[in-house]
């Protein structure tokens, strides 16, 4: 549980920290954060709290402290992941609803939290949540948001590979954390959300190599190798730092985890042993990414093809849809050209293009792109 606490929490916070205005990235960061809170509750009741209790005896009020925090992330955990989620699946894929509707809705959907926070037993250790209860309003968010998704895919094929980074590095997580968190929990096996660690472990892998090729919810790190000596160098050294960095970081997870291993071992505790050994698989697999993302950056290839330029202007700015709010968009596209061009890298840049004039705008005014045979006098 400690790499999913570490790792959801820091990609909740990268998420935030790149596009902090798309609400879209806004609530997948929630997402991120509200499972990397049950993690961390998780962190909390079998590491540090048996460890304050072994150690300090004089800690007493610290321990209840964290025991509360414990409960927090918990319910955080249990009631926001399902919750936010939906919340990230309608942005995700806009459906056709009114203001007024998009605005109660958010509210809507608290209802049934509310209900289980004031009608249900309080919180327990055997029982954080009433799993009979919850598993009604939670499978049903989980799962009419994945089908949303699913249904409402991309028209434009220079899309899809972003999306299906996205399905694979969210729904897939998502999913399989629904059948341990809640469905068998309700069936009376408990403490299944223990496997939850590989699913996570899949999504991360995902999201870190997504990152680097096709892009992760509008994000994307972009490195291009250009003709020159200096820059090249200078591309290669920032790599090497880069490596050696993560490297080390990577070697000091696996001497805690070694600890970690000697003391589970010692004290016959199987969980905190299953943990160590994630974290240090977790170790090796960042050094084998890295490795990967190292011999990426040595060039950027070109797939260069035939394409209609109107039509990839139209459906770039149709995935901005749900970011116009009162910006009118008005279109002129010279219809029937062919050029040959790279389609991602092409699309990238109108991308960004449109990106900063939306962003120019404060979600009012008129927009407008031309696409003409000829130069406006």
């Amino acid at each position: 549980m400690l790499f999913v606490w570490i790792a959801l929490w820091a990609i909740a916070f990268f998420l935030l920290a790149s596009d902090p205005k798309a609400q879209t990235v806004r609530r997948l960061s929630r997402v991120a954060f509200c499972g990397g809170a049950g993690a961390f509750a998780a962190v909390l009741d079998f590491q540090f709290i048996p460890y304050l209790q072994t150690n300090y005896e004089e800690g007493v009020g610290l321990i209840r402290a964290l025991d509360s925090v414990k409960a927090c992330g918990s319910l955080l955990s249990y009631y926001g992941v399902p919750y936010a989620f939906l919340l990230f699946a309608l942005s995700f894929r806009p459906a056709a609803l009114s203001r007024n509707w998009r605005k109660a809705l958010p509210v809507i959907l608290l209802l049934p939290i509310v209900g289980c926070l004031l009608f249900t037993p309080a919180y327990n250790e055997t029982y954080p949540v009433t799993f009979k209860v919850v598993v009604w309003w939670a499978v049903p968010y989980i799962v009419y948001g994945t089908v949303h998704i699913l249904v409402r895919r991309p028209r434009n094929l220079a899309f899809s590979p972003t999306y299906w980074v996205v399905c694979i590095a969210v729904l897939t997580p998502v999913l399989l954390s629904m059948v341990m968190n809640y469905v068998l929990p309700s069936f009376g096996h408990l403490r299944m959300w223990v496997y939850n660690t590989w699913f996570v472990g899949v999504g991360v892998a995902v999201f870190v190599i997504g990152l680097f090729t096709y892009g992760f919810m509008g994000v994307r790190v972009l490195i291009d190798r250009r003709r020159l000596d200096s820059t090249f160098r200078a591309v290669t050294s920032g790599t090497a730092i880069l490596n050696h960095a993560i490297k080390n970081d990577a070697g000091k997870m696996r001497l805690f985890a070694e600890k970690m291993k000697a003391y589970a071992a010692q004290t016959n505790q199987a969980e905190l042993l299953a943990d160590a050994e994630t974290v240090l698989s977790a170790s090796l697999h960042m050094q084998e990414m890295l490795a990967k993302v190292h011999r990426r950056t040595e060039d950027l290839r070109l797939e260069v093809r035939e394409l209609d330029p109107a039509e990839l202007i139209r459906s770039t700015l149709a995935s901005f849809e749900p970011r116009l709010e009162d910006i009118k968009l008005n279109l002129t596209l010279a219809e029937g050209w062919r050029c040959r061009l790279d389609s991602a890298q092409a699309g990238e840049a109108l991308a960004n293009v449109a990106a900063n004039a939306i962003e120019a705008m404060k979600g009012r005014g008129s927009c407008r792109s031309r696409l003409s045979p000829e130069k406006e006098s």
